[in-house]
């Protein structure tokens, strides 16, 4: 399986293409494919190559080795699974970080065992022992615990912030060019006979250990006192204190637990699925796993284990008996467990409608359209003038952002103003990508140019397709519905988009993905021709300030009030007589087609995409992002666009810059470089202490601006004065961009300094000077003077007069 590289890895190589222009000679790898025992090619026509068990031809001989390597892999998702289950029973909180921890402990156990060749079991008791229950006992203790009764999609957020950070980790820690490969327990030549076919011993650990899994977890769960309080840990922690447990303790317990068994399963799993270890790929993997833990609704450990062995038979089974016709069977194999989760998802039964919503601390304003008009006029205008201070690499790489800052709004239409989830947004910009590409490009060679015609087709496209993924999941709330848009984001990406064979359709033969990359033209509509970097940054502009527009009228009128009233209680909504199911629909559309416009302007703007453009990572650090900086702004959704698309790649370009430029202080940029990679996650994490985003904090304090006029009219002076000496060329363009961010963030801090009584308002400022002036600490002695003022105060009747050598107030 080819590497998928995270954001802002992922945005480096963006940025690359996008000024290099497309790369045509991308070929296909070969790859080995353990995760069934057999060697084949992901190329069209490739049949797989069976193992030396079934050289003899036997049927039987046959379906008993698929069946146990099915059985194998089965394990592997039981066993992470497992883990999935035991977290959420104890603390209500969906671990999507789970695939990355096992990634880390892989990683890990590789570097002890190969590395630095470490015997197995120390290497074992080190990782399994120590750095596995470390690491889930971290996670909870200093980020888990303080997100009891936050909205989901808050928990979601910080989860995948902890999954992206990890990522970024093990890229920092681990040169993904360097390969590794994670050996089998004694050796891929130590087998065991079963039934007439042959199994590895590794395989028959792994076996035998989800088995004993199995059955220590059921019990521990209906014969142990520890179980029933694992349950109440999420359920009524204030009823199990009274028993005389610590809920917070169990809960990391179970923590530090699941994040064993996470390793457990990462350290099983890279033997049998072959080839090099990969961050982004083991992580994937192991997310496969999420499909069985559903399968027990992340309660019932039985129905948990049986779901990850139909899951384990199912991949085995399609491989082994698909016929050799079907050039998709392979990818149809590394989607099938999305497949099943969207399955589970969508035919278990949904909890109840709440009435009242969970996250109390999120506040948004709601501009008026007239407000959102003028920003966004400001926006276009910002635009323009910073237009001549930029190179042409630089106006290639803010209109990158802004194009992912268009897909963000469909997450502030969706998410922010609806309440629902949707972990796959760029998936919904690829659909619009491609049938753009296949029916809206005219002309050839560099005079081919992408129609308007193409781009409206592609848009209609990208709703009709997110209707279709609504309509089975329009019942789905929360964490289900977030559930079921990954495993759609993730189907597309490993069944659709790695799709690169010739179909043949009513006389018409076309591919979905030629050599897994197209290229996508610039825009022409009439005289407009986007091949011009500054007409394309300068359209981009206008089209998110008018979308951007368009959704505050939106949310201003009684359509949008609806969508507000559904999040915040979806019974009283239904119980007022809204049409829940029409009204979750029409939102999907709408936000489908946002995002498939988005799409399409971003492929338009890299010039060439492959199947790496738009995958879940890079969906899920969009959403993390967008939600950091306020998902119920469109300002939020701006930023959140510009940080995913470039910031983030521009910042750890410009270390490695520097990196090269000064030799003797290398290593000092490098490490900035890799602080700047892992900074969104930590950023992230911190959404929790404040669910409303950045953007807000910033709205509030320019707000209380407005009565200290001349600071806010001294800051515009001086970004005037800091424009005109860039524009002349006295000031460098780095240290324009680093003082007006500068200038922007402490201008607030600015007016509370110099005109605090303005800033704060009279009554405010008062009180806090009057705290000020009083004593901090009420155990500082007073004086009989002091006692008596204060009682006259307080209306108190003077005291007697105490006795010698007695203090007021001692007994």
């Amino acid at each position: 399986m080819r590497r998928l590289l995270p954001v802002p890895a992922q945005q480096e190589e963006l940025g690359h293409r996008a000024q290099q222009g497309p790369d045509l000679h991308r070929v296909p790898d070969r790859r080995r494919d353990r995760t069934a025992g057999l060697t084949h090619d992901p190329q069209p026509g490739a049949r797989p190559t069976a193992p030396p068990a079934l050289a003899n031809g036997v049927a039987s001989t046959a379906f008993i080795t698929f069946t146990l390597l099915g059985l194998v892999l089965g394990a592997v998702y039981a066993i992470a699974a497992s883990g999935l289950v035991l977290t959420y029973t104890t603390s209500g909180i969906f671990n999507f970080a789970h695939g990355a921890q096992a990634m880390l402990g892989a990683f890990l156990y590789w570097q002890l065992r190969t590395g630095w060749n470490w015997p197995t079991p120390l290497a074992l008791l080190a990782v399994l022992g120590v750095a596995g229950p470390l690491m889930g006992g971290l996670m909870y203790a200093l980020v888990m615990r303080g997100l009891r009764n936050t909205a989901e999609v808050t928990r979601i957020v910080v989860t995948v912030s902890l999954m992206l950070g990890m990522l970024y980790l093990s890229q920092w820690l681990w040169h993904p060019e360097e390969p590794r490969v994670s050996e089998m327990f004694f050796g891929v030549d130590a087998t065991v006979p079963v039934l007439g076919a042959t199994l590895r011993v590794h395989e028959l650990i792994a076996l035998a250990t989800a088995a004993a899994l199995a059955l220590a977890l059921r019990l521990l769960f209906t014969r142990t006192r520890t179980g029933v309080a694992m349950r109440g840990a999420v359920d009524d922690p204030d009823l199990l204190r009274l028993n005389g447990h610590d809920p917070e303790r169990i809960a990391l317990l179970s923590w530090a637990a699941g994040s064993t068994l996470a390793v457990l399963a990462g350290i099983l799993i890279t033997p049998v699925g072959g080839g090099a270890l990969e961050a982004t790929a083991l992580t994937l993997l192991v997310i496969d796993a999420f499909a069985a833990a559903m399968f027990g609704r992340l309660r019932s450990i039985p129905r948990t284990f049986a779901g990850a062995v139909i899951l384990g038979l199912a991949g085995s089974y399609v491989l082994a008996y698909f016929p050799s016709a079907w050039s998709w069977t392979s990818n149809f194999r590394v989607s099938l467990p999305m497949i099943a989760l969207f399955a589970v998802l969508v035919a278990l039964p949904q909890d109840r409608l709440r009435g009242a919503a969970v996250r109390t601390r999120e506040r948004y304003r709601v501009p008026s359209v007239r407000s959102a008009a003028a920003w966004g006029a400001v926006l276009v205008a910002s635009v323009a003038l910073l237009l001549p201070l930029m190179e042409d690499t630089a106006v290639t790489t803010l209109t990158l952002g802004l194009t992912f800052a268009v897909v963000a709004l469909s997450l502030t239409l969706l998410t922010g103003y609806a309440g629902e989830m949707n972990l796959a947004a760029c998936s919904f910009g690829a659909v619009g990508t491609l049938v753009a590409f296949h029916t809206g490009i005219a002309g050839s060679g560099l005079d081919s140019r992408l129609t308007v015609w193409g781009v409206l087709l592609g848009v209609a496209a990208a709703a009709v397709v997110g209707g279709l993924v609504a309509l089975p999941a329009l019942r789905l709330r929360g964490l289900y519905l977030a559930l079921a848009t990954m495993a759609f984001g993730v189907f597309l990406s490993t069944m659709v988009l790695r799709d690169t064979t010739e179909h043949h359709v009513l006389g018409h033969t076309f591919t979905i993905f030629p050599t897994g990359s197209i290229t996508v033209p610039a825009i022409r509509v009439g005289p407009l021709d986007l091949r011009d970097g500054p007409a394309f940054l300068i359209t981009v502009a206008v089209l998110f300030a008018a979308i951007g527009t368009g959704l505050v009228a939106l949310r201003n009128s009684g359509y949008g009030r609806r969508l507000v009233a559904m999040k915040d209680s979806p019974a009283a909504s239904a119980m007022l007589g809204q049409n829940l199911v029409r009204l979750k629909l029409s939102v999907f559309v709408l936000s489908a087609a946002i995002a498939g416009l988005g799409g399409i302007l971003m492929s338009s703007a890299l010039g060439a995409v492959d199947t790496d453009t738009y995958s879940i990572v890079v969906s899920l650090s969009l959403l993390m992002l967008t939600v950091v900086a306020g998902i119920g702004y469109v300002s939020g959704a701006l930023f959140g666009g510009l940080l995913a698309g470039v910031g983030f790649s521009l910042l750890v370009t410009t270390f490695n810059d520097l990196a090269a430029a000064d030799p003797d202080l290398a290593g000092l940029y490098r490490l900035l470089g890799h602080l700047v990679t892992v900074s969104p996650a930590l950023i992230g994490v911190g959404v929790g202490h404040n669910p409303s985003g950045t953007v807000h904090q910033v709205v509030e304090g320019y707000r209380s601006l407005r009565r200290a006029r001349p600071v806010l009219v001294g800051g515009a002076v001086l970004e005037a004065v800091l424009y005109l000496l860039t524009l002349s060329g006295a000031m460098d363009r780095w240290w324009f961009g680093i003082l007006t961010v500068v200038l922007v963030m402490m201008l607030p801090l600015l007016g509370r300094m110099l005109m605090p009584a303005a800033v704060l308002g009279p009554e405010e400022h008062a009180r806090q000077r009057r705290a000020l002036s009083e004593p901090a600490d009420d155990d500082v002695p007073r004086t009989e003077r002091d006692l008596r003022a204060l009682d006259r105060a307080l209306g108190l009747p003077a005291p007697t007069t105490a006795a010698p050598g007695v203090r007021r107030g001692t007994a």
